[in-house]
């Protein structure tokens, strides 16, 4: 995680299994933490043989808490391998 100053633009990238509900579920907690997040600031992209399923964002961070508990709340969900 970035040591970056508060406020600050934040990329975010979750990477998971391909499966039915894991680009909802991201989207759902992003939004969560970040509710003023628009639909398209989320790209997508599917691994070479399409097992898993990258979702990238960028958005404008308040604090270390918001991150912390957007990173928290994303590592609980199952299909998530990695978040970077």
């Amino acid at each position: 995680m970035s040591d970056a100053p508060f406020p600050c633009l934040f990329p975010l990238a979750v990477i998971g299994s391909n499966e039915d509900g894991f680009h909802l579920a991201v989207i759902a907690v992003i939004r969560k933490h970040v509710p003023d997040m628009d639909e398209d600031r989320f790209h997508t992209r599917t691994s070479q043989q399409g097992s898993y399923l990258s979702i990238r964002v960028t958005f404008w961070a308040e604090d270390r808490e918001q991150v912390d508990n957007l990173y928290r709340e994303l590592g609980s969900l199952p299909q998530v391998k990695m978040i970077l």
